[in-house]
């Protein structure tokens, strides 16, 4: 078999493996030639050539470049468009399901409209279903500069409003600037639990290990987006494994950001090993320039991943998802399916 022939059936392979992502943001499915019509149509200028839109400095230029994107989005059919594509480019990737994150304080046009803004992006993602495409489930962040009034506050909208398609709360921003936040938040995200709300966090990325443990135990989190640099502290490994508390990893998001030096260096392996339940996720996937294929490929050349291995993680990210109980029956028999025909047991 030829090198390329082999890269195509090692691609084919993770494309038909079904699968979840549980760590993806709306705010990073922007494509460079949409945002530049819609900057033009707004009379909005640029950050900077369209051609370099996407270079970005590290994390604190990237974050800003998420609020001045986001602000492009100013109409319904903007966003449902948007919306839509996300779910158009998971299933392309094999995705079957995802929880999908957007924090309301990056759309400008959008504040004190959350209502209208929930019912714009369920508009579209209704529409991608109906064709056949992944089902997602929205998870609603709070930034970590918030109050803990305004917390409570978001919190109890959602409980009231009750819409369908939120699935769990969540908190993101740079945890490196905004330091330690697990008790501002600690009152939200009980009340959120106690709603029936599930419960995500970023942590253990722009924090060490002990954004990890705070979130855990000060936050009740069910899982933990990024939870990478709990490595560095044995206490928190052991952790999120007695729990059962699954991390998404975002590979490329580590390294491009600056969080780890190179793939080799990244510890997602070691993790995985130490008995973390481990998934794989984009992120910020067009911003980033990656897919959700792309990540299991690099993870699988990087470190030498068996059939079984993707086949695990895969496991990992629908167990790990917050699908419906019926839904996940449905996706694991799927998965259990490409196991028959792939694996070896």
């Amino acid at each position: 078999m030829t090198l390329t022939s082999n890269l195509i059936e090692k691609k084919n392979l993770a494309t038909q493996l079904p699968k979840a992502e549980v760590h993806v943001h709306l705010e990073g499915c922007f494509d460079p030639e949409q945002l530049a019509l819609w900057a033009k149509e707004s009379a909005i200028s640029l950050p900077r050539p369209k051609e370099e839109l996407l270079n970005f400095k590290g994390l604190a230029d990237f974050l800003e470049f998420l609020d001045w994107s986001s602000s492009l989005v100013s109409t319904h059919e903007r966003l449902a468009q948007l919306s839509y594509s996300y779910a158009r480019r998971l299933s392309s990737n094999g995705g079957i399901y995802a929880d999908l994150i957007f924090n309301p304080t990056h759309w400008k046009a959008w504040h004190g409209k959350l209502d209208n803004m929930l019912d714009a992006i369920d508009s579209g993602l209704r529409a991608a279903e109906q064709d056949g495409l992944a089902s997602v489930g929205l998870c609603v962040s709070l930034l970590r500069q918030q109050s803990a009034s305004e917390a409570v506050g978001l919190v109890d909208y959602l409980t009231a409003l009750k819409h369908p398609r939120v699935v769990a709360l969540s908190v993101d921003g740079n945890e490196a600037a905004a330091g330690r936040t697990g008790k501002r938040f600690a009152e939200a995200f009980s009340r959120a639990g106690n709603a029936g709300l599930k419960r995500t966090v970023h942590a253990g990325e722009s924090s060490g290990p002990q954004g990890v443990s705070d979130a855990i135990l000060l936050l009740g989190a069910d899982r933990i987006d990024h939870g990478v640099r709990a490595i560095e502290d044995p206490a928190v490994v052991d952790l999120l494994t007695e729990r059962n508390i699954p991390i998404g990893v975002c590979p490329t998001s580590n390294i491009k950001l600056g969080v780890y030096e190179s793939f080799e260096k990244h510890p997602l392996n070691r993790l995985l090993e130490s008995g973390v339940k481990v998934t794989i996720n984009t992120d910020d996937p067009v911003l980033l320039n990656t897919t959700l294929v792309d990540e299991y490929l690099i993870c699988q050349d990087t470190f030498g991943w068996s059939n079984d291995v993707l086949y695990q993680v895969a496991k990992n990210s629908i167990d790990a998802s917050f699908a419906a109980p019926e839904e996940k029956i449905k996706f694991l028999k799927a998965l259990n399916s490409w196991e028959s025909q792939h694996c070896i047991r």
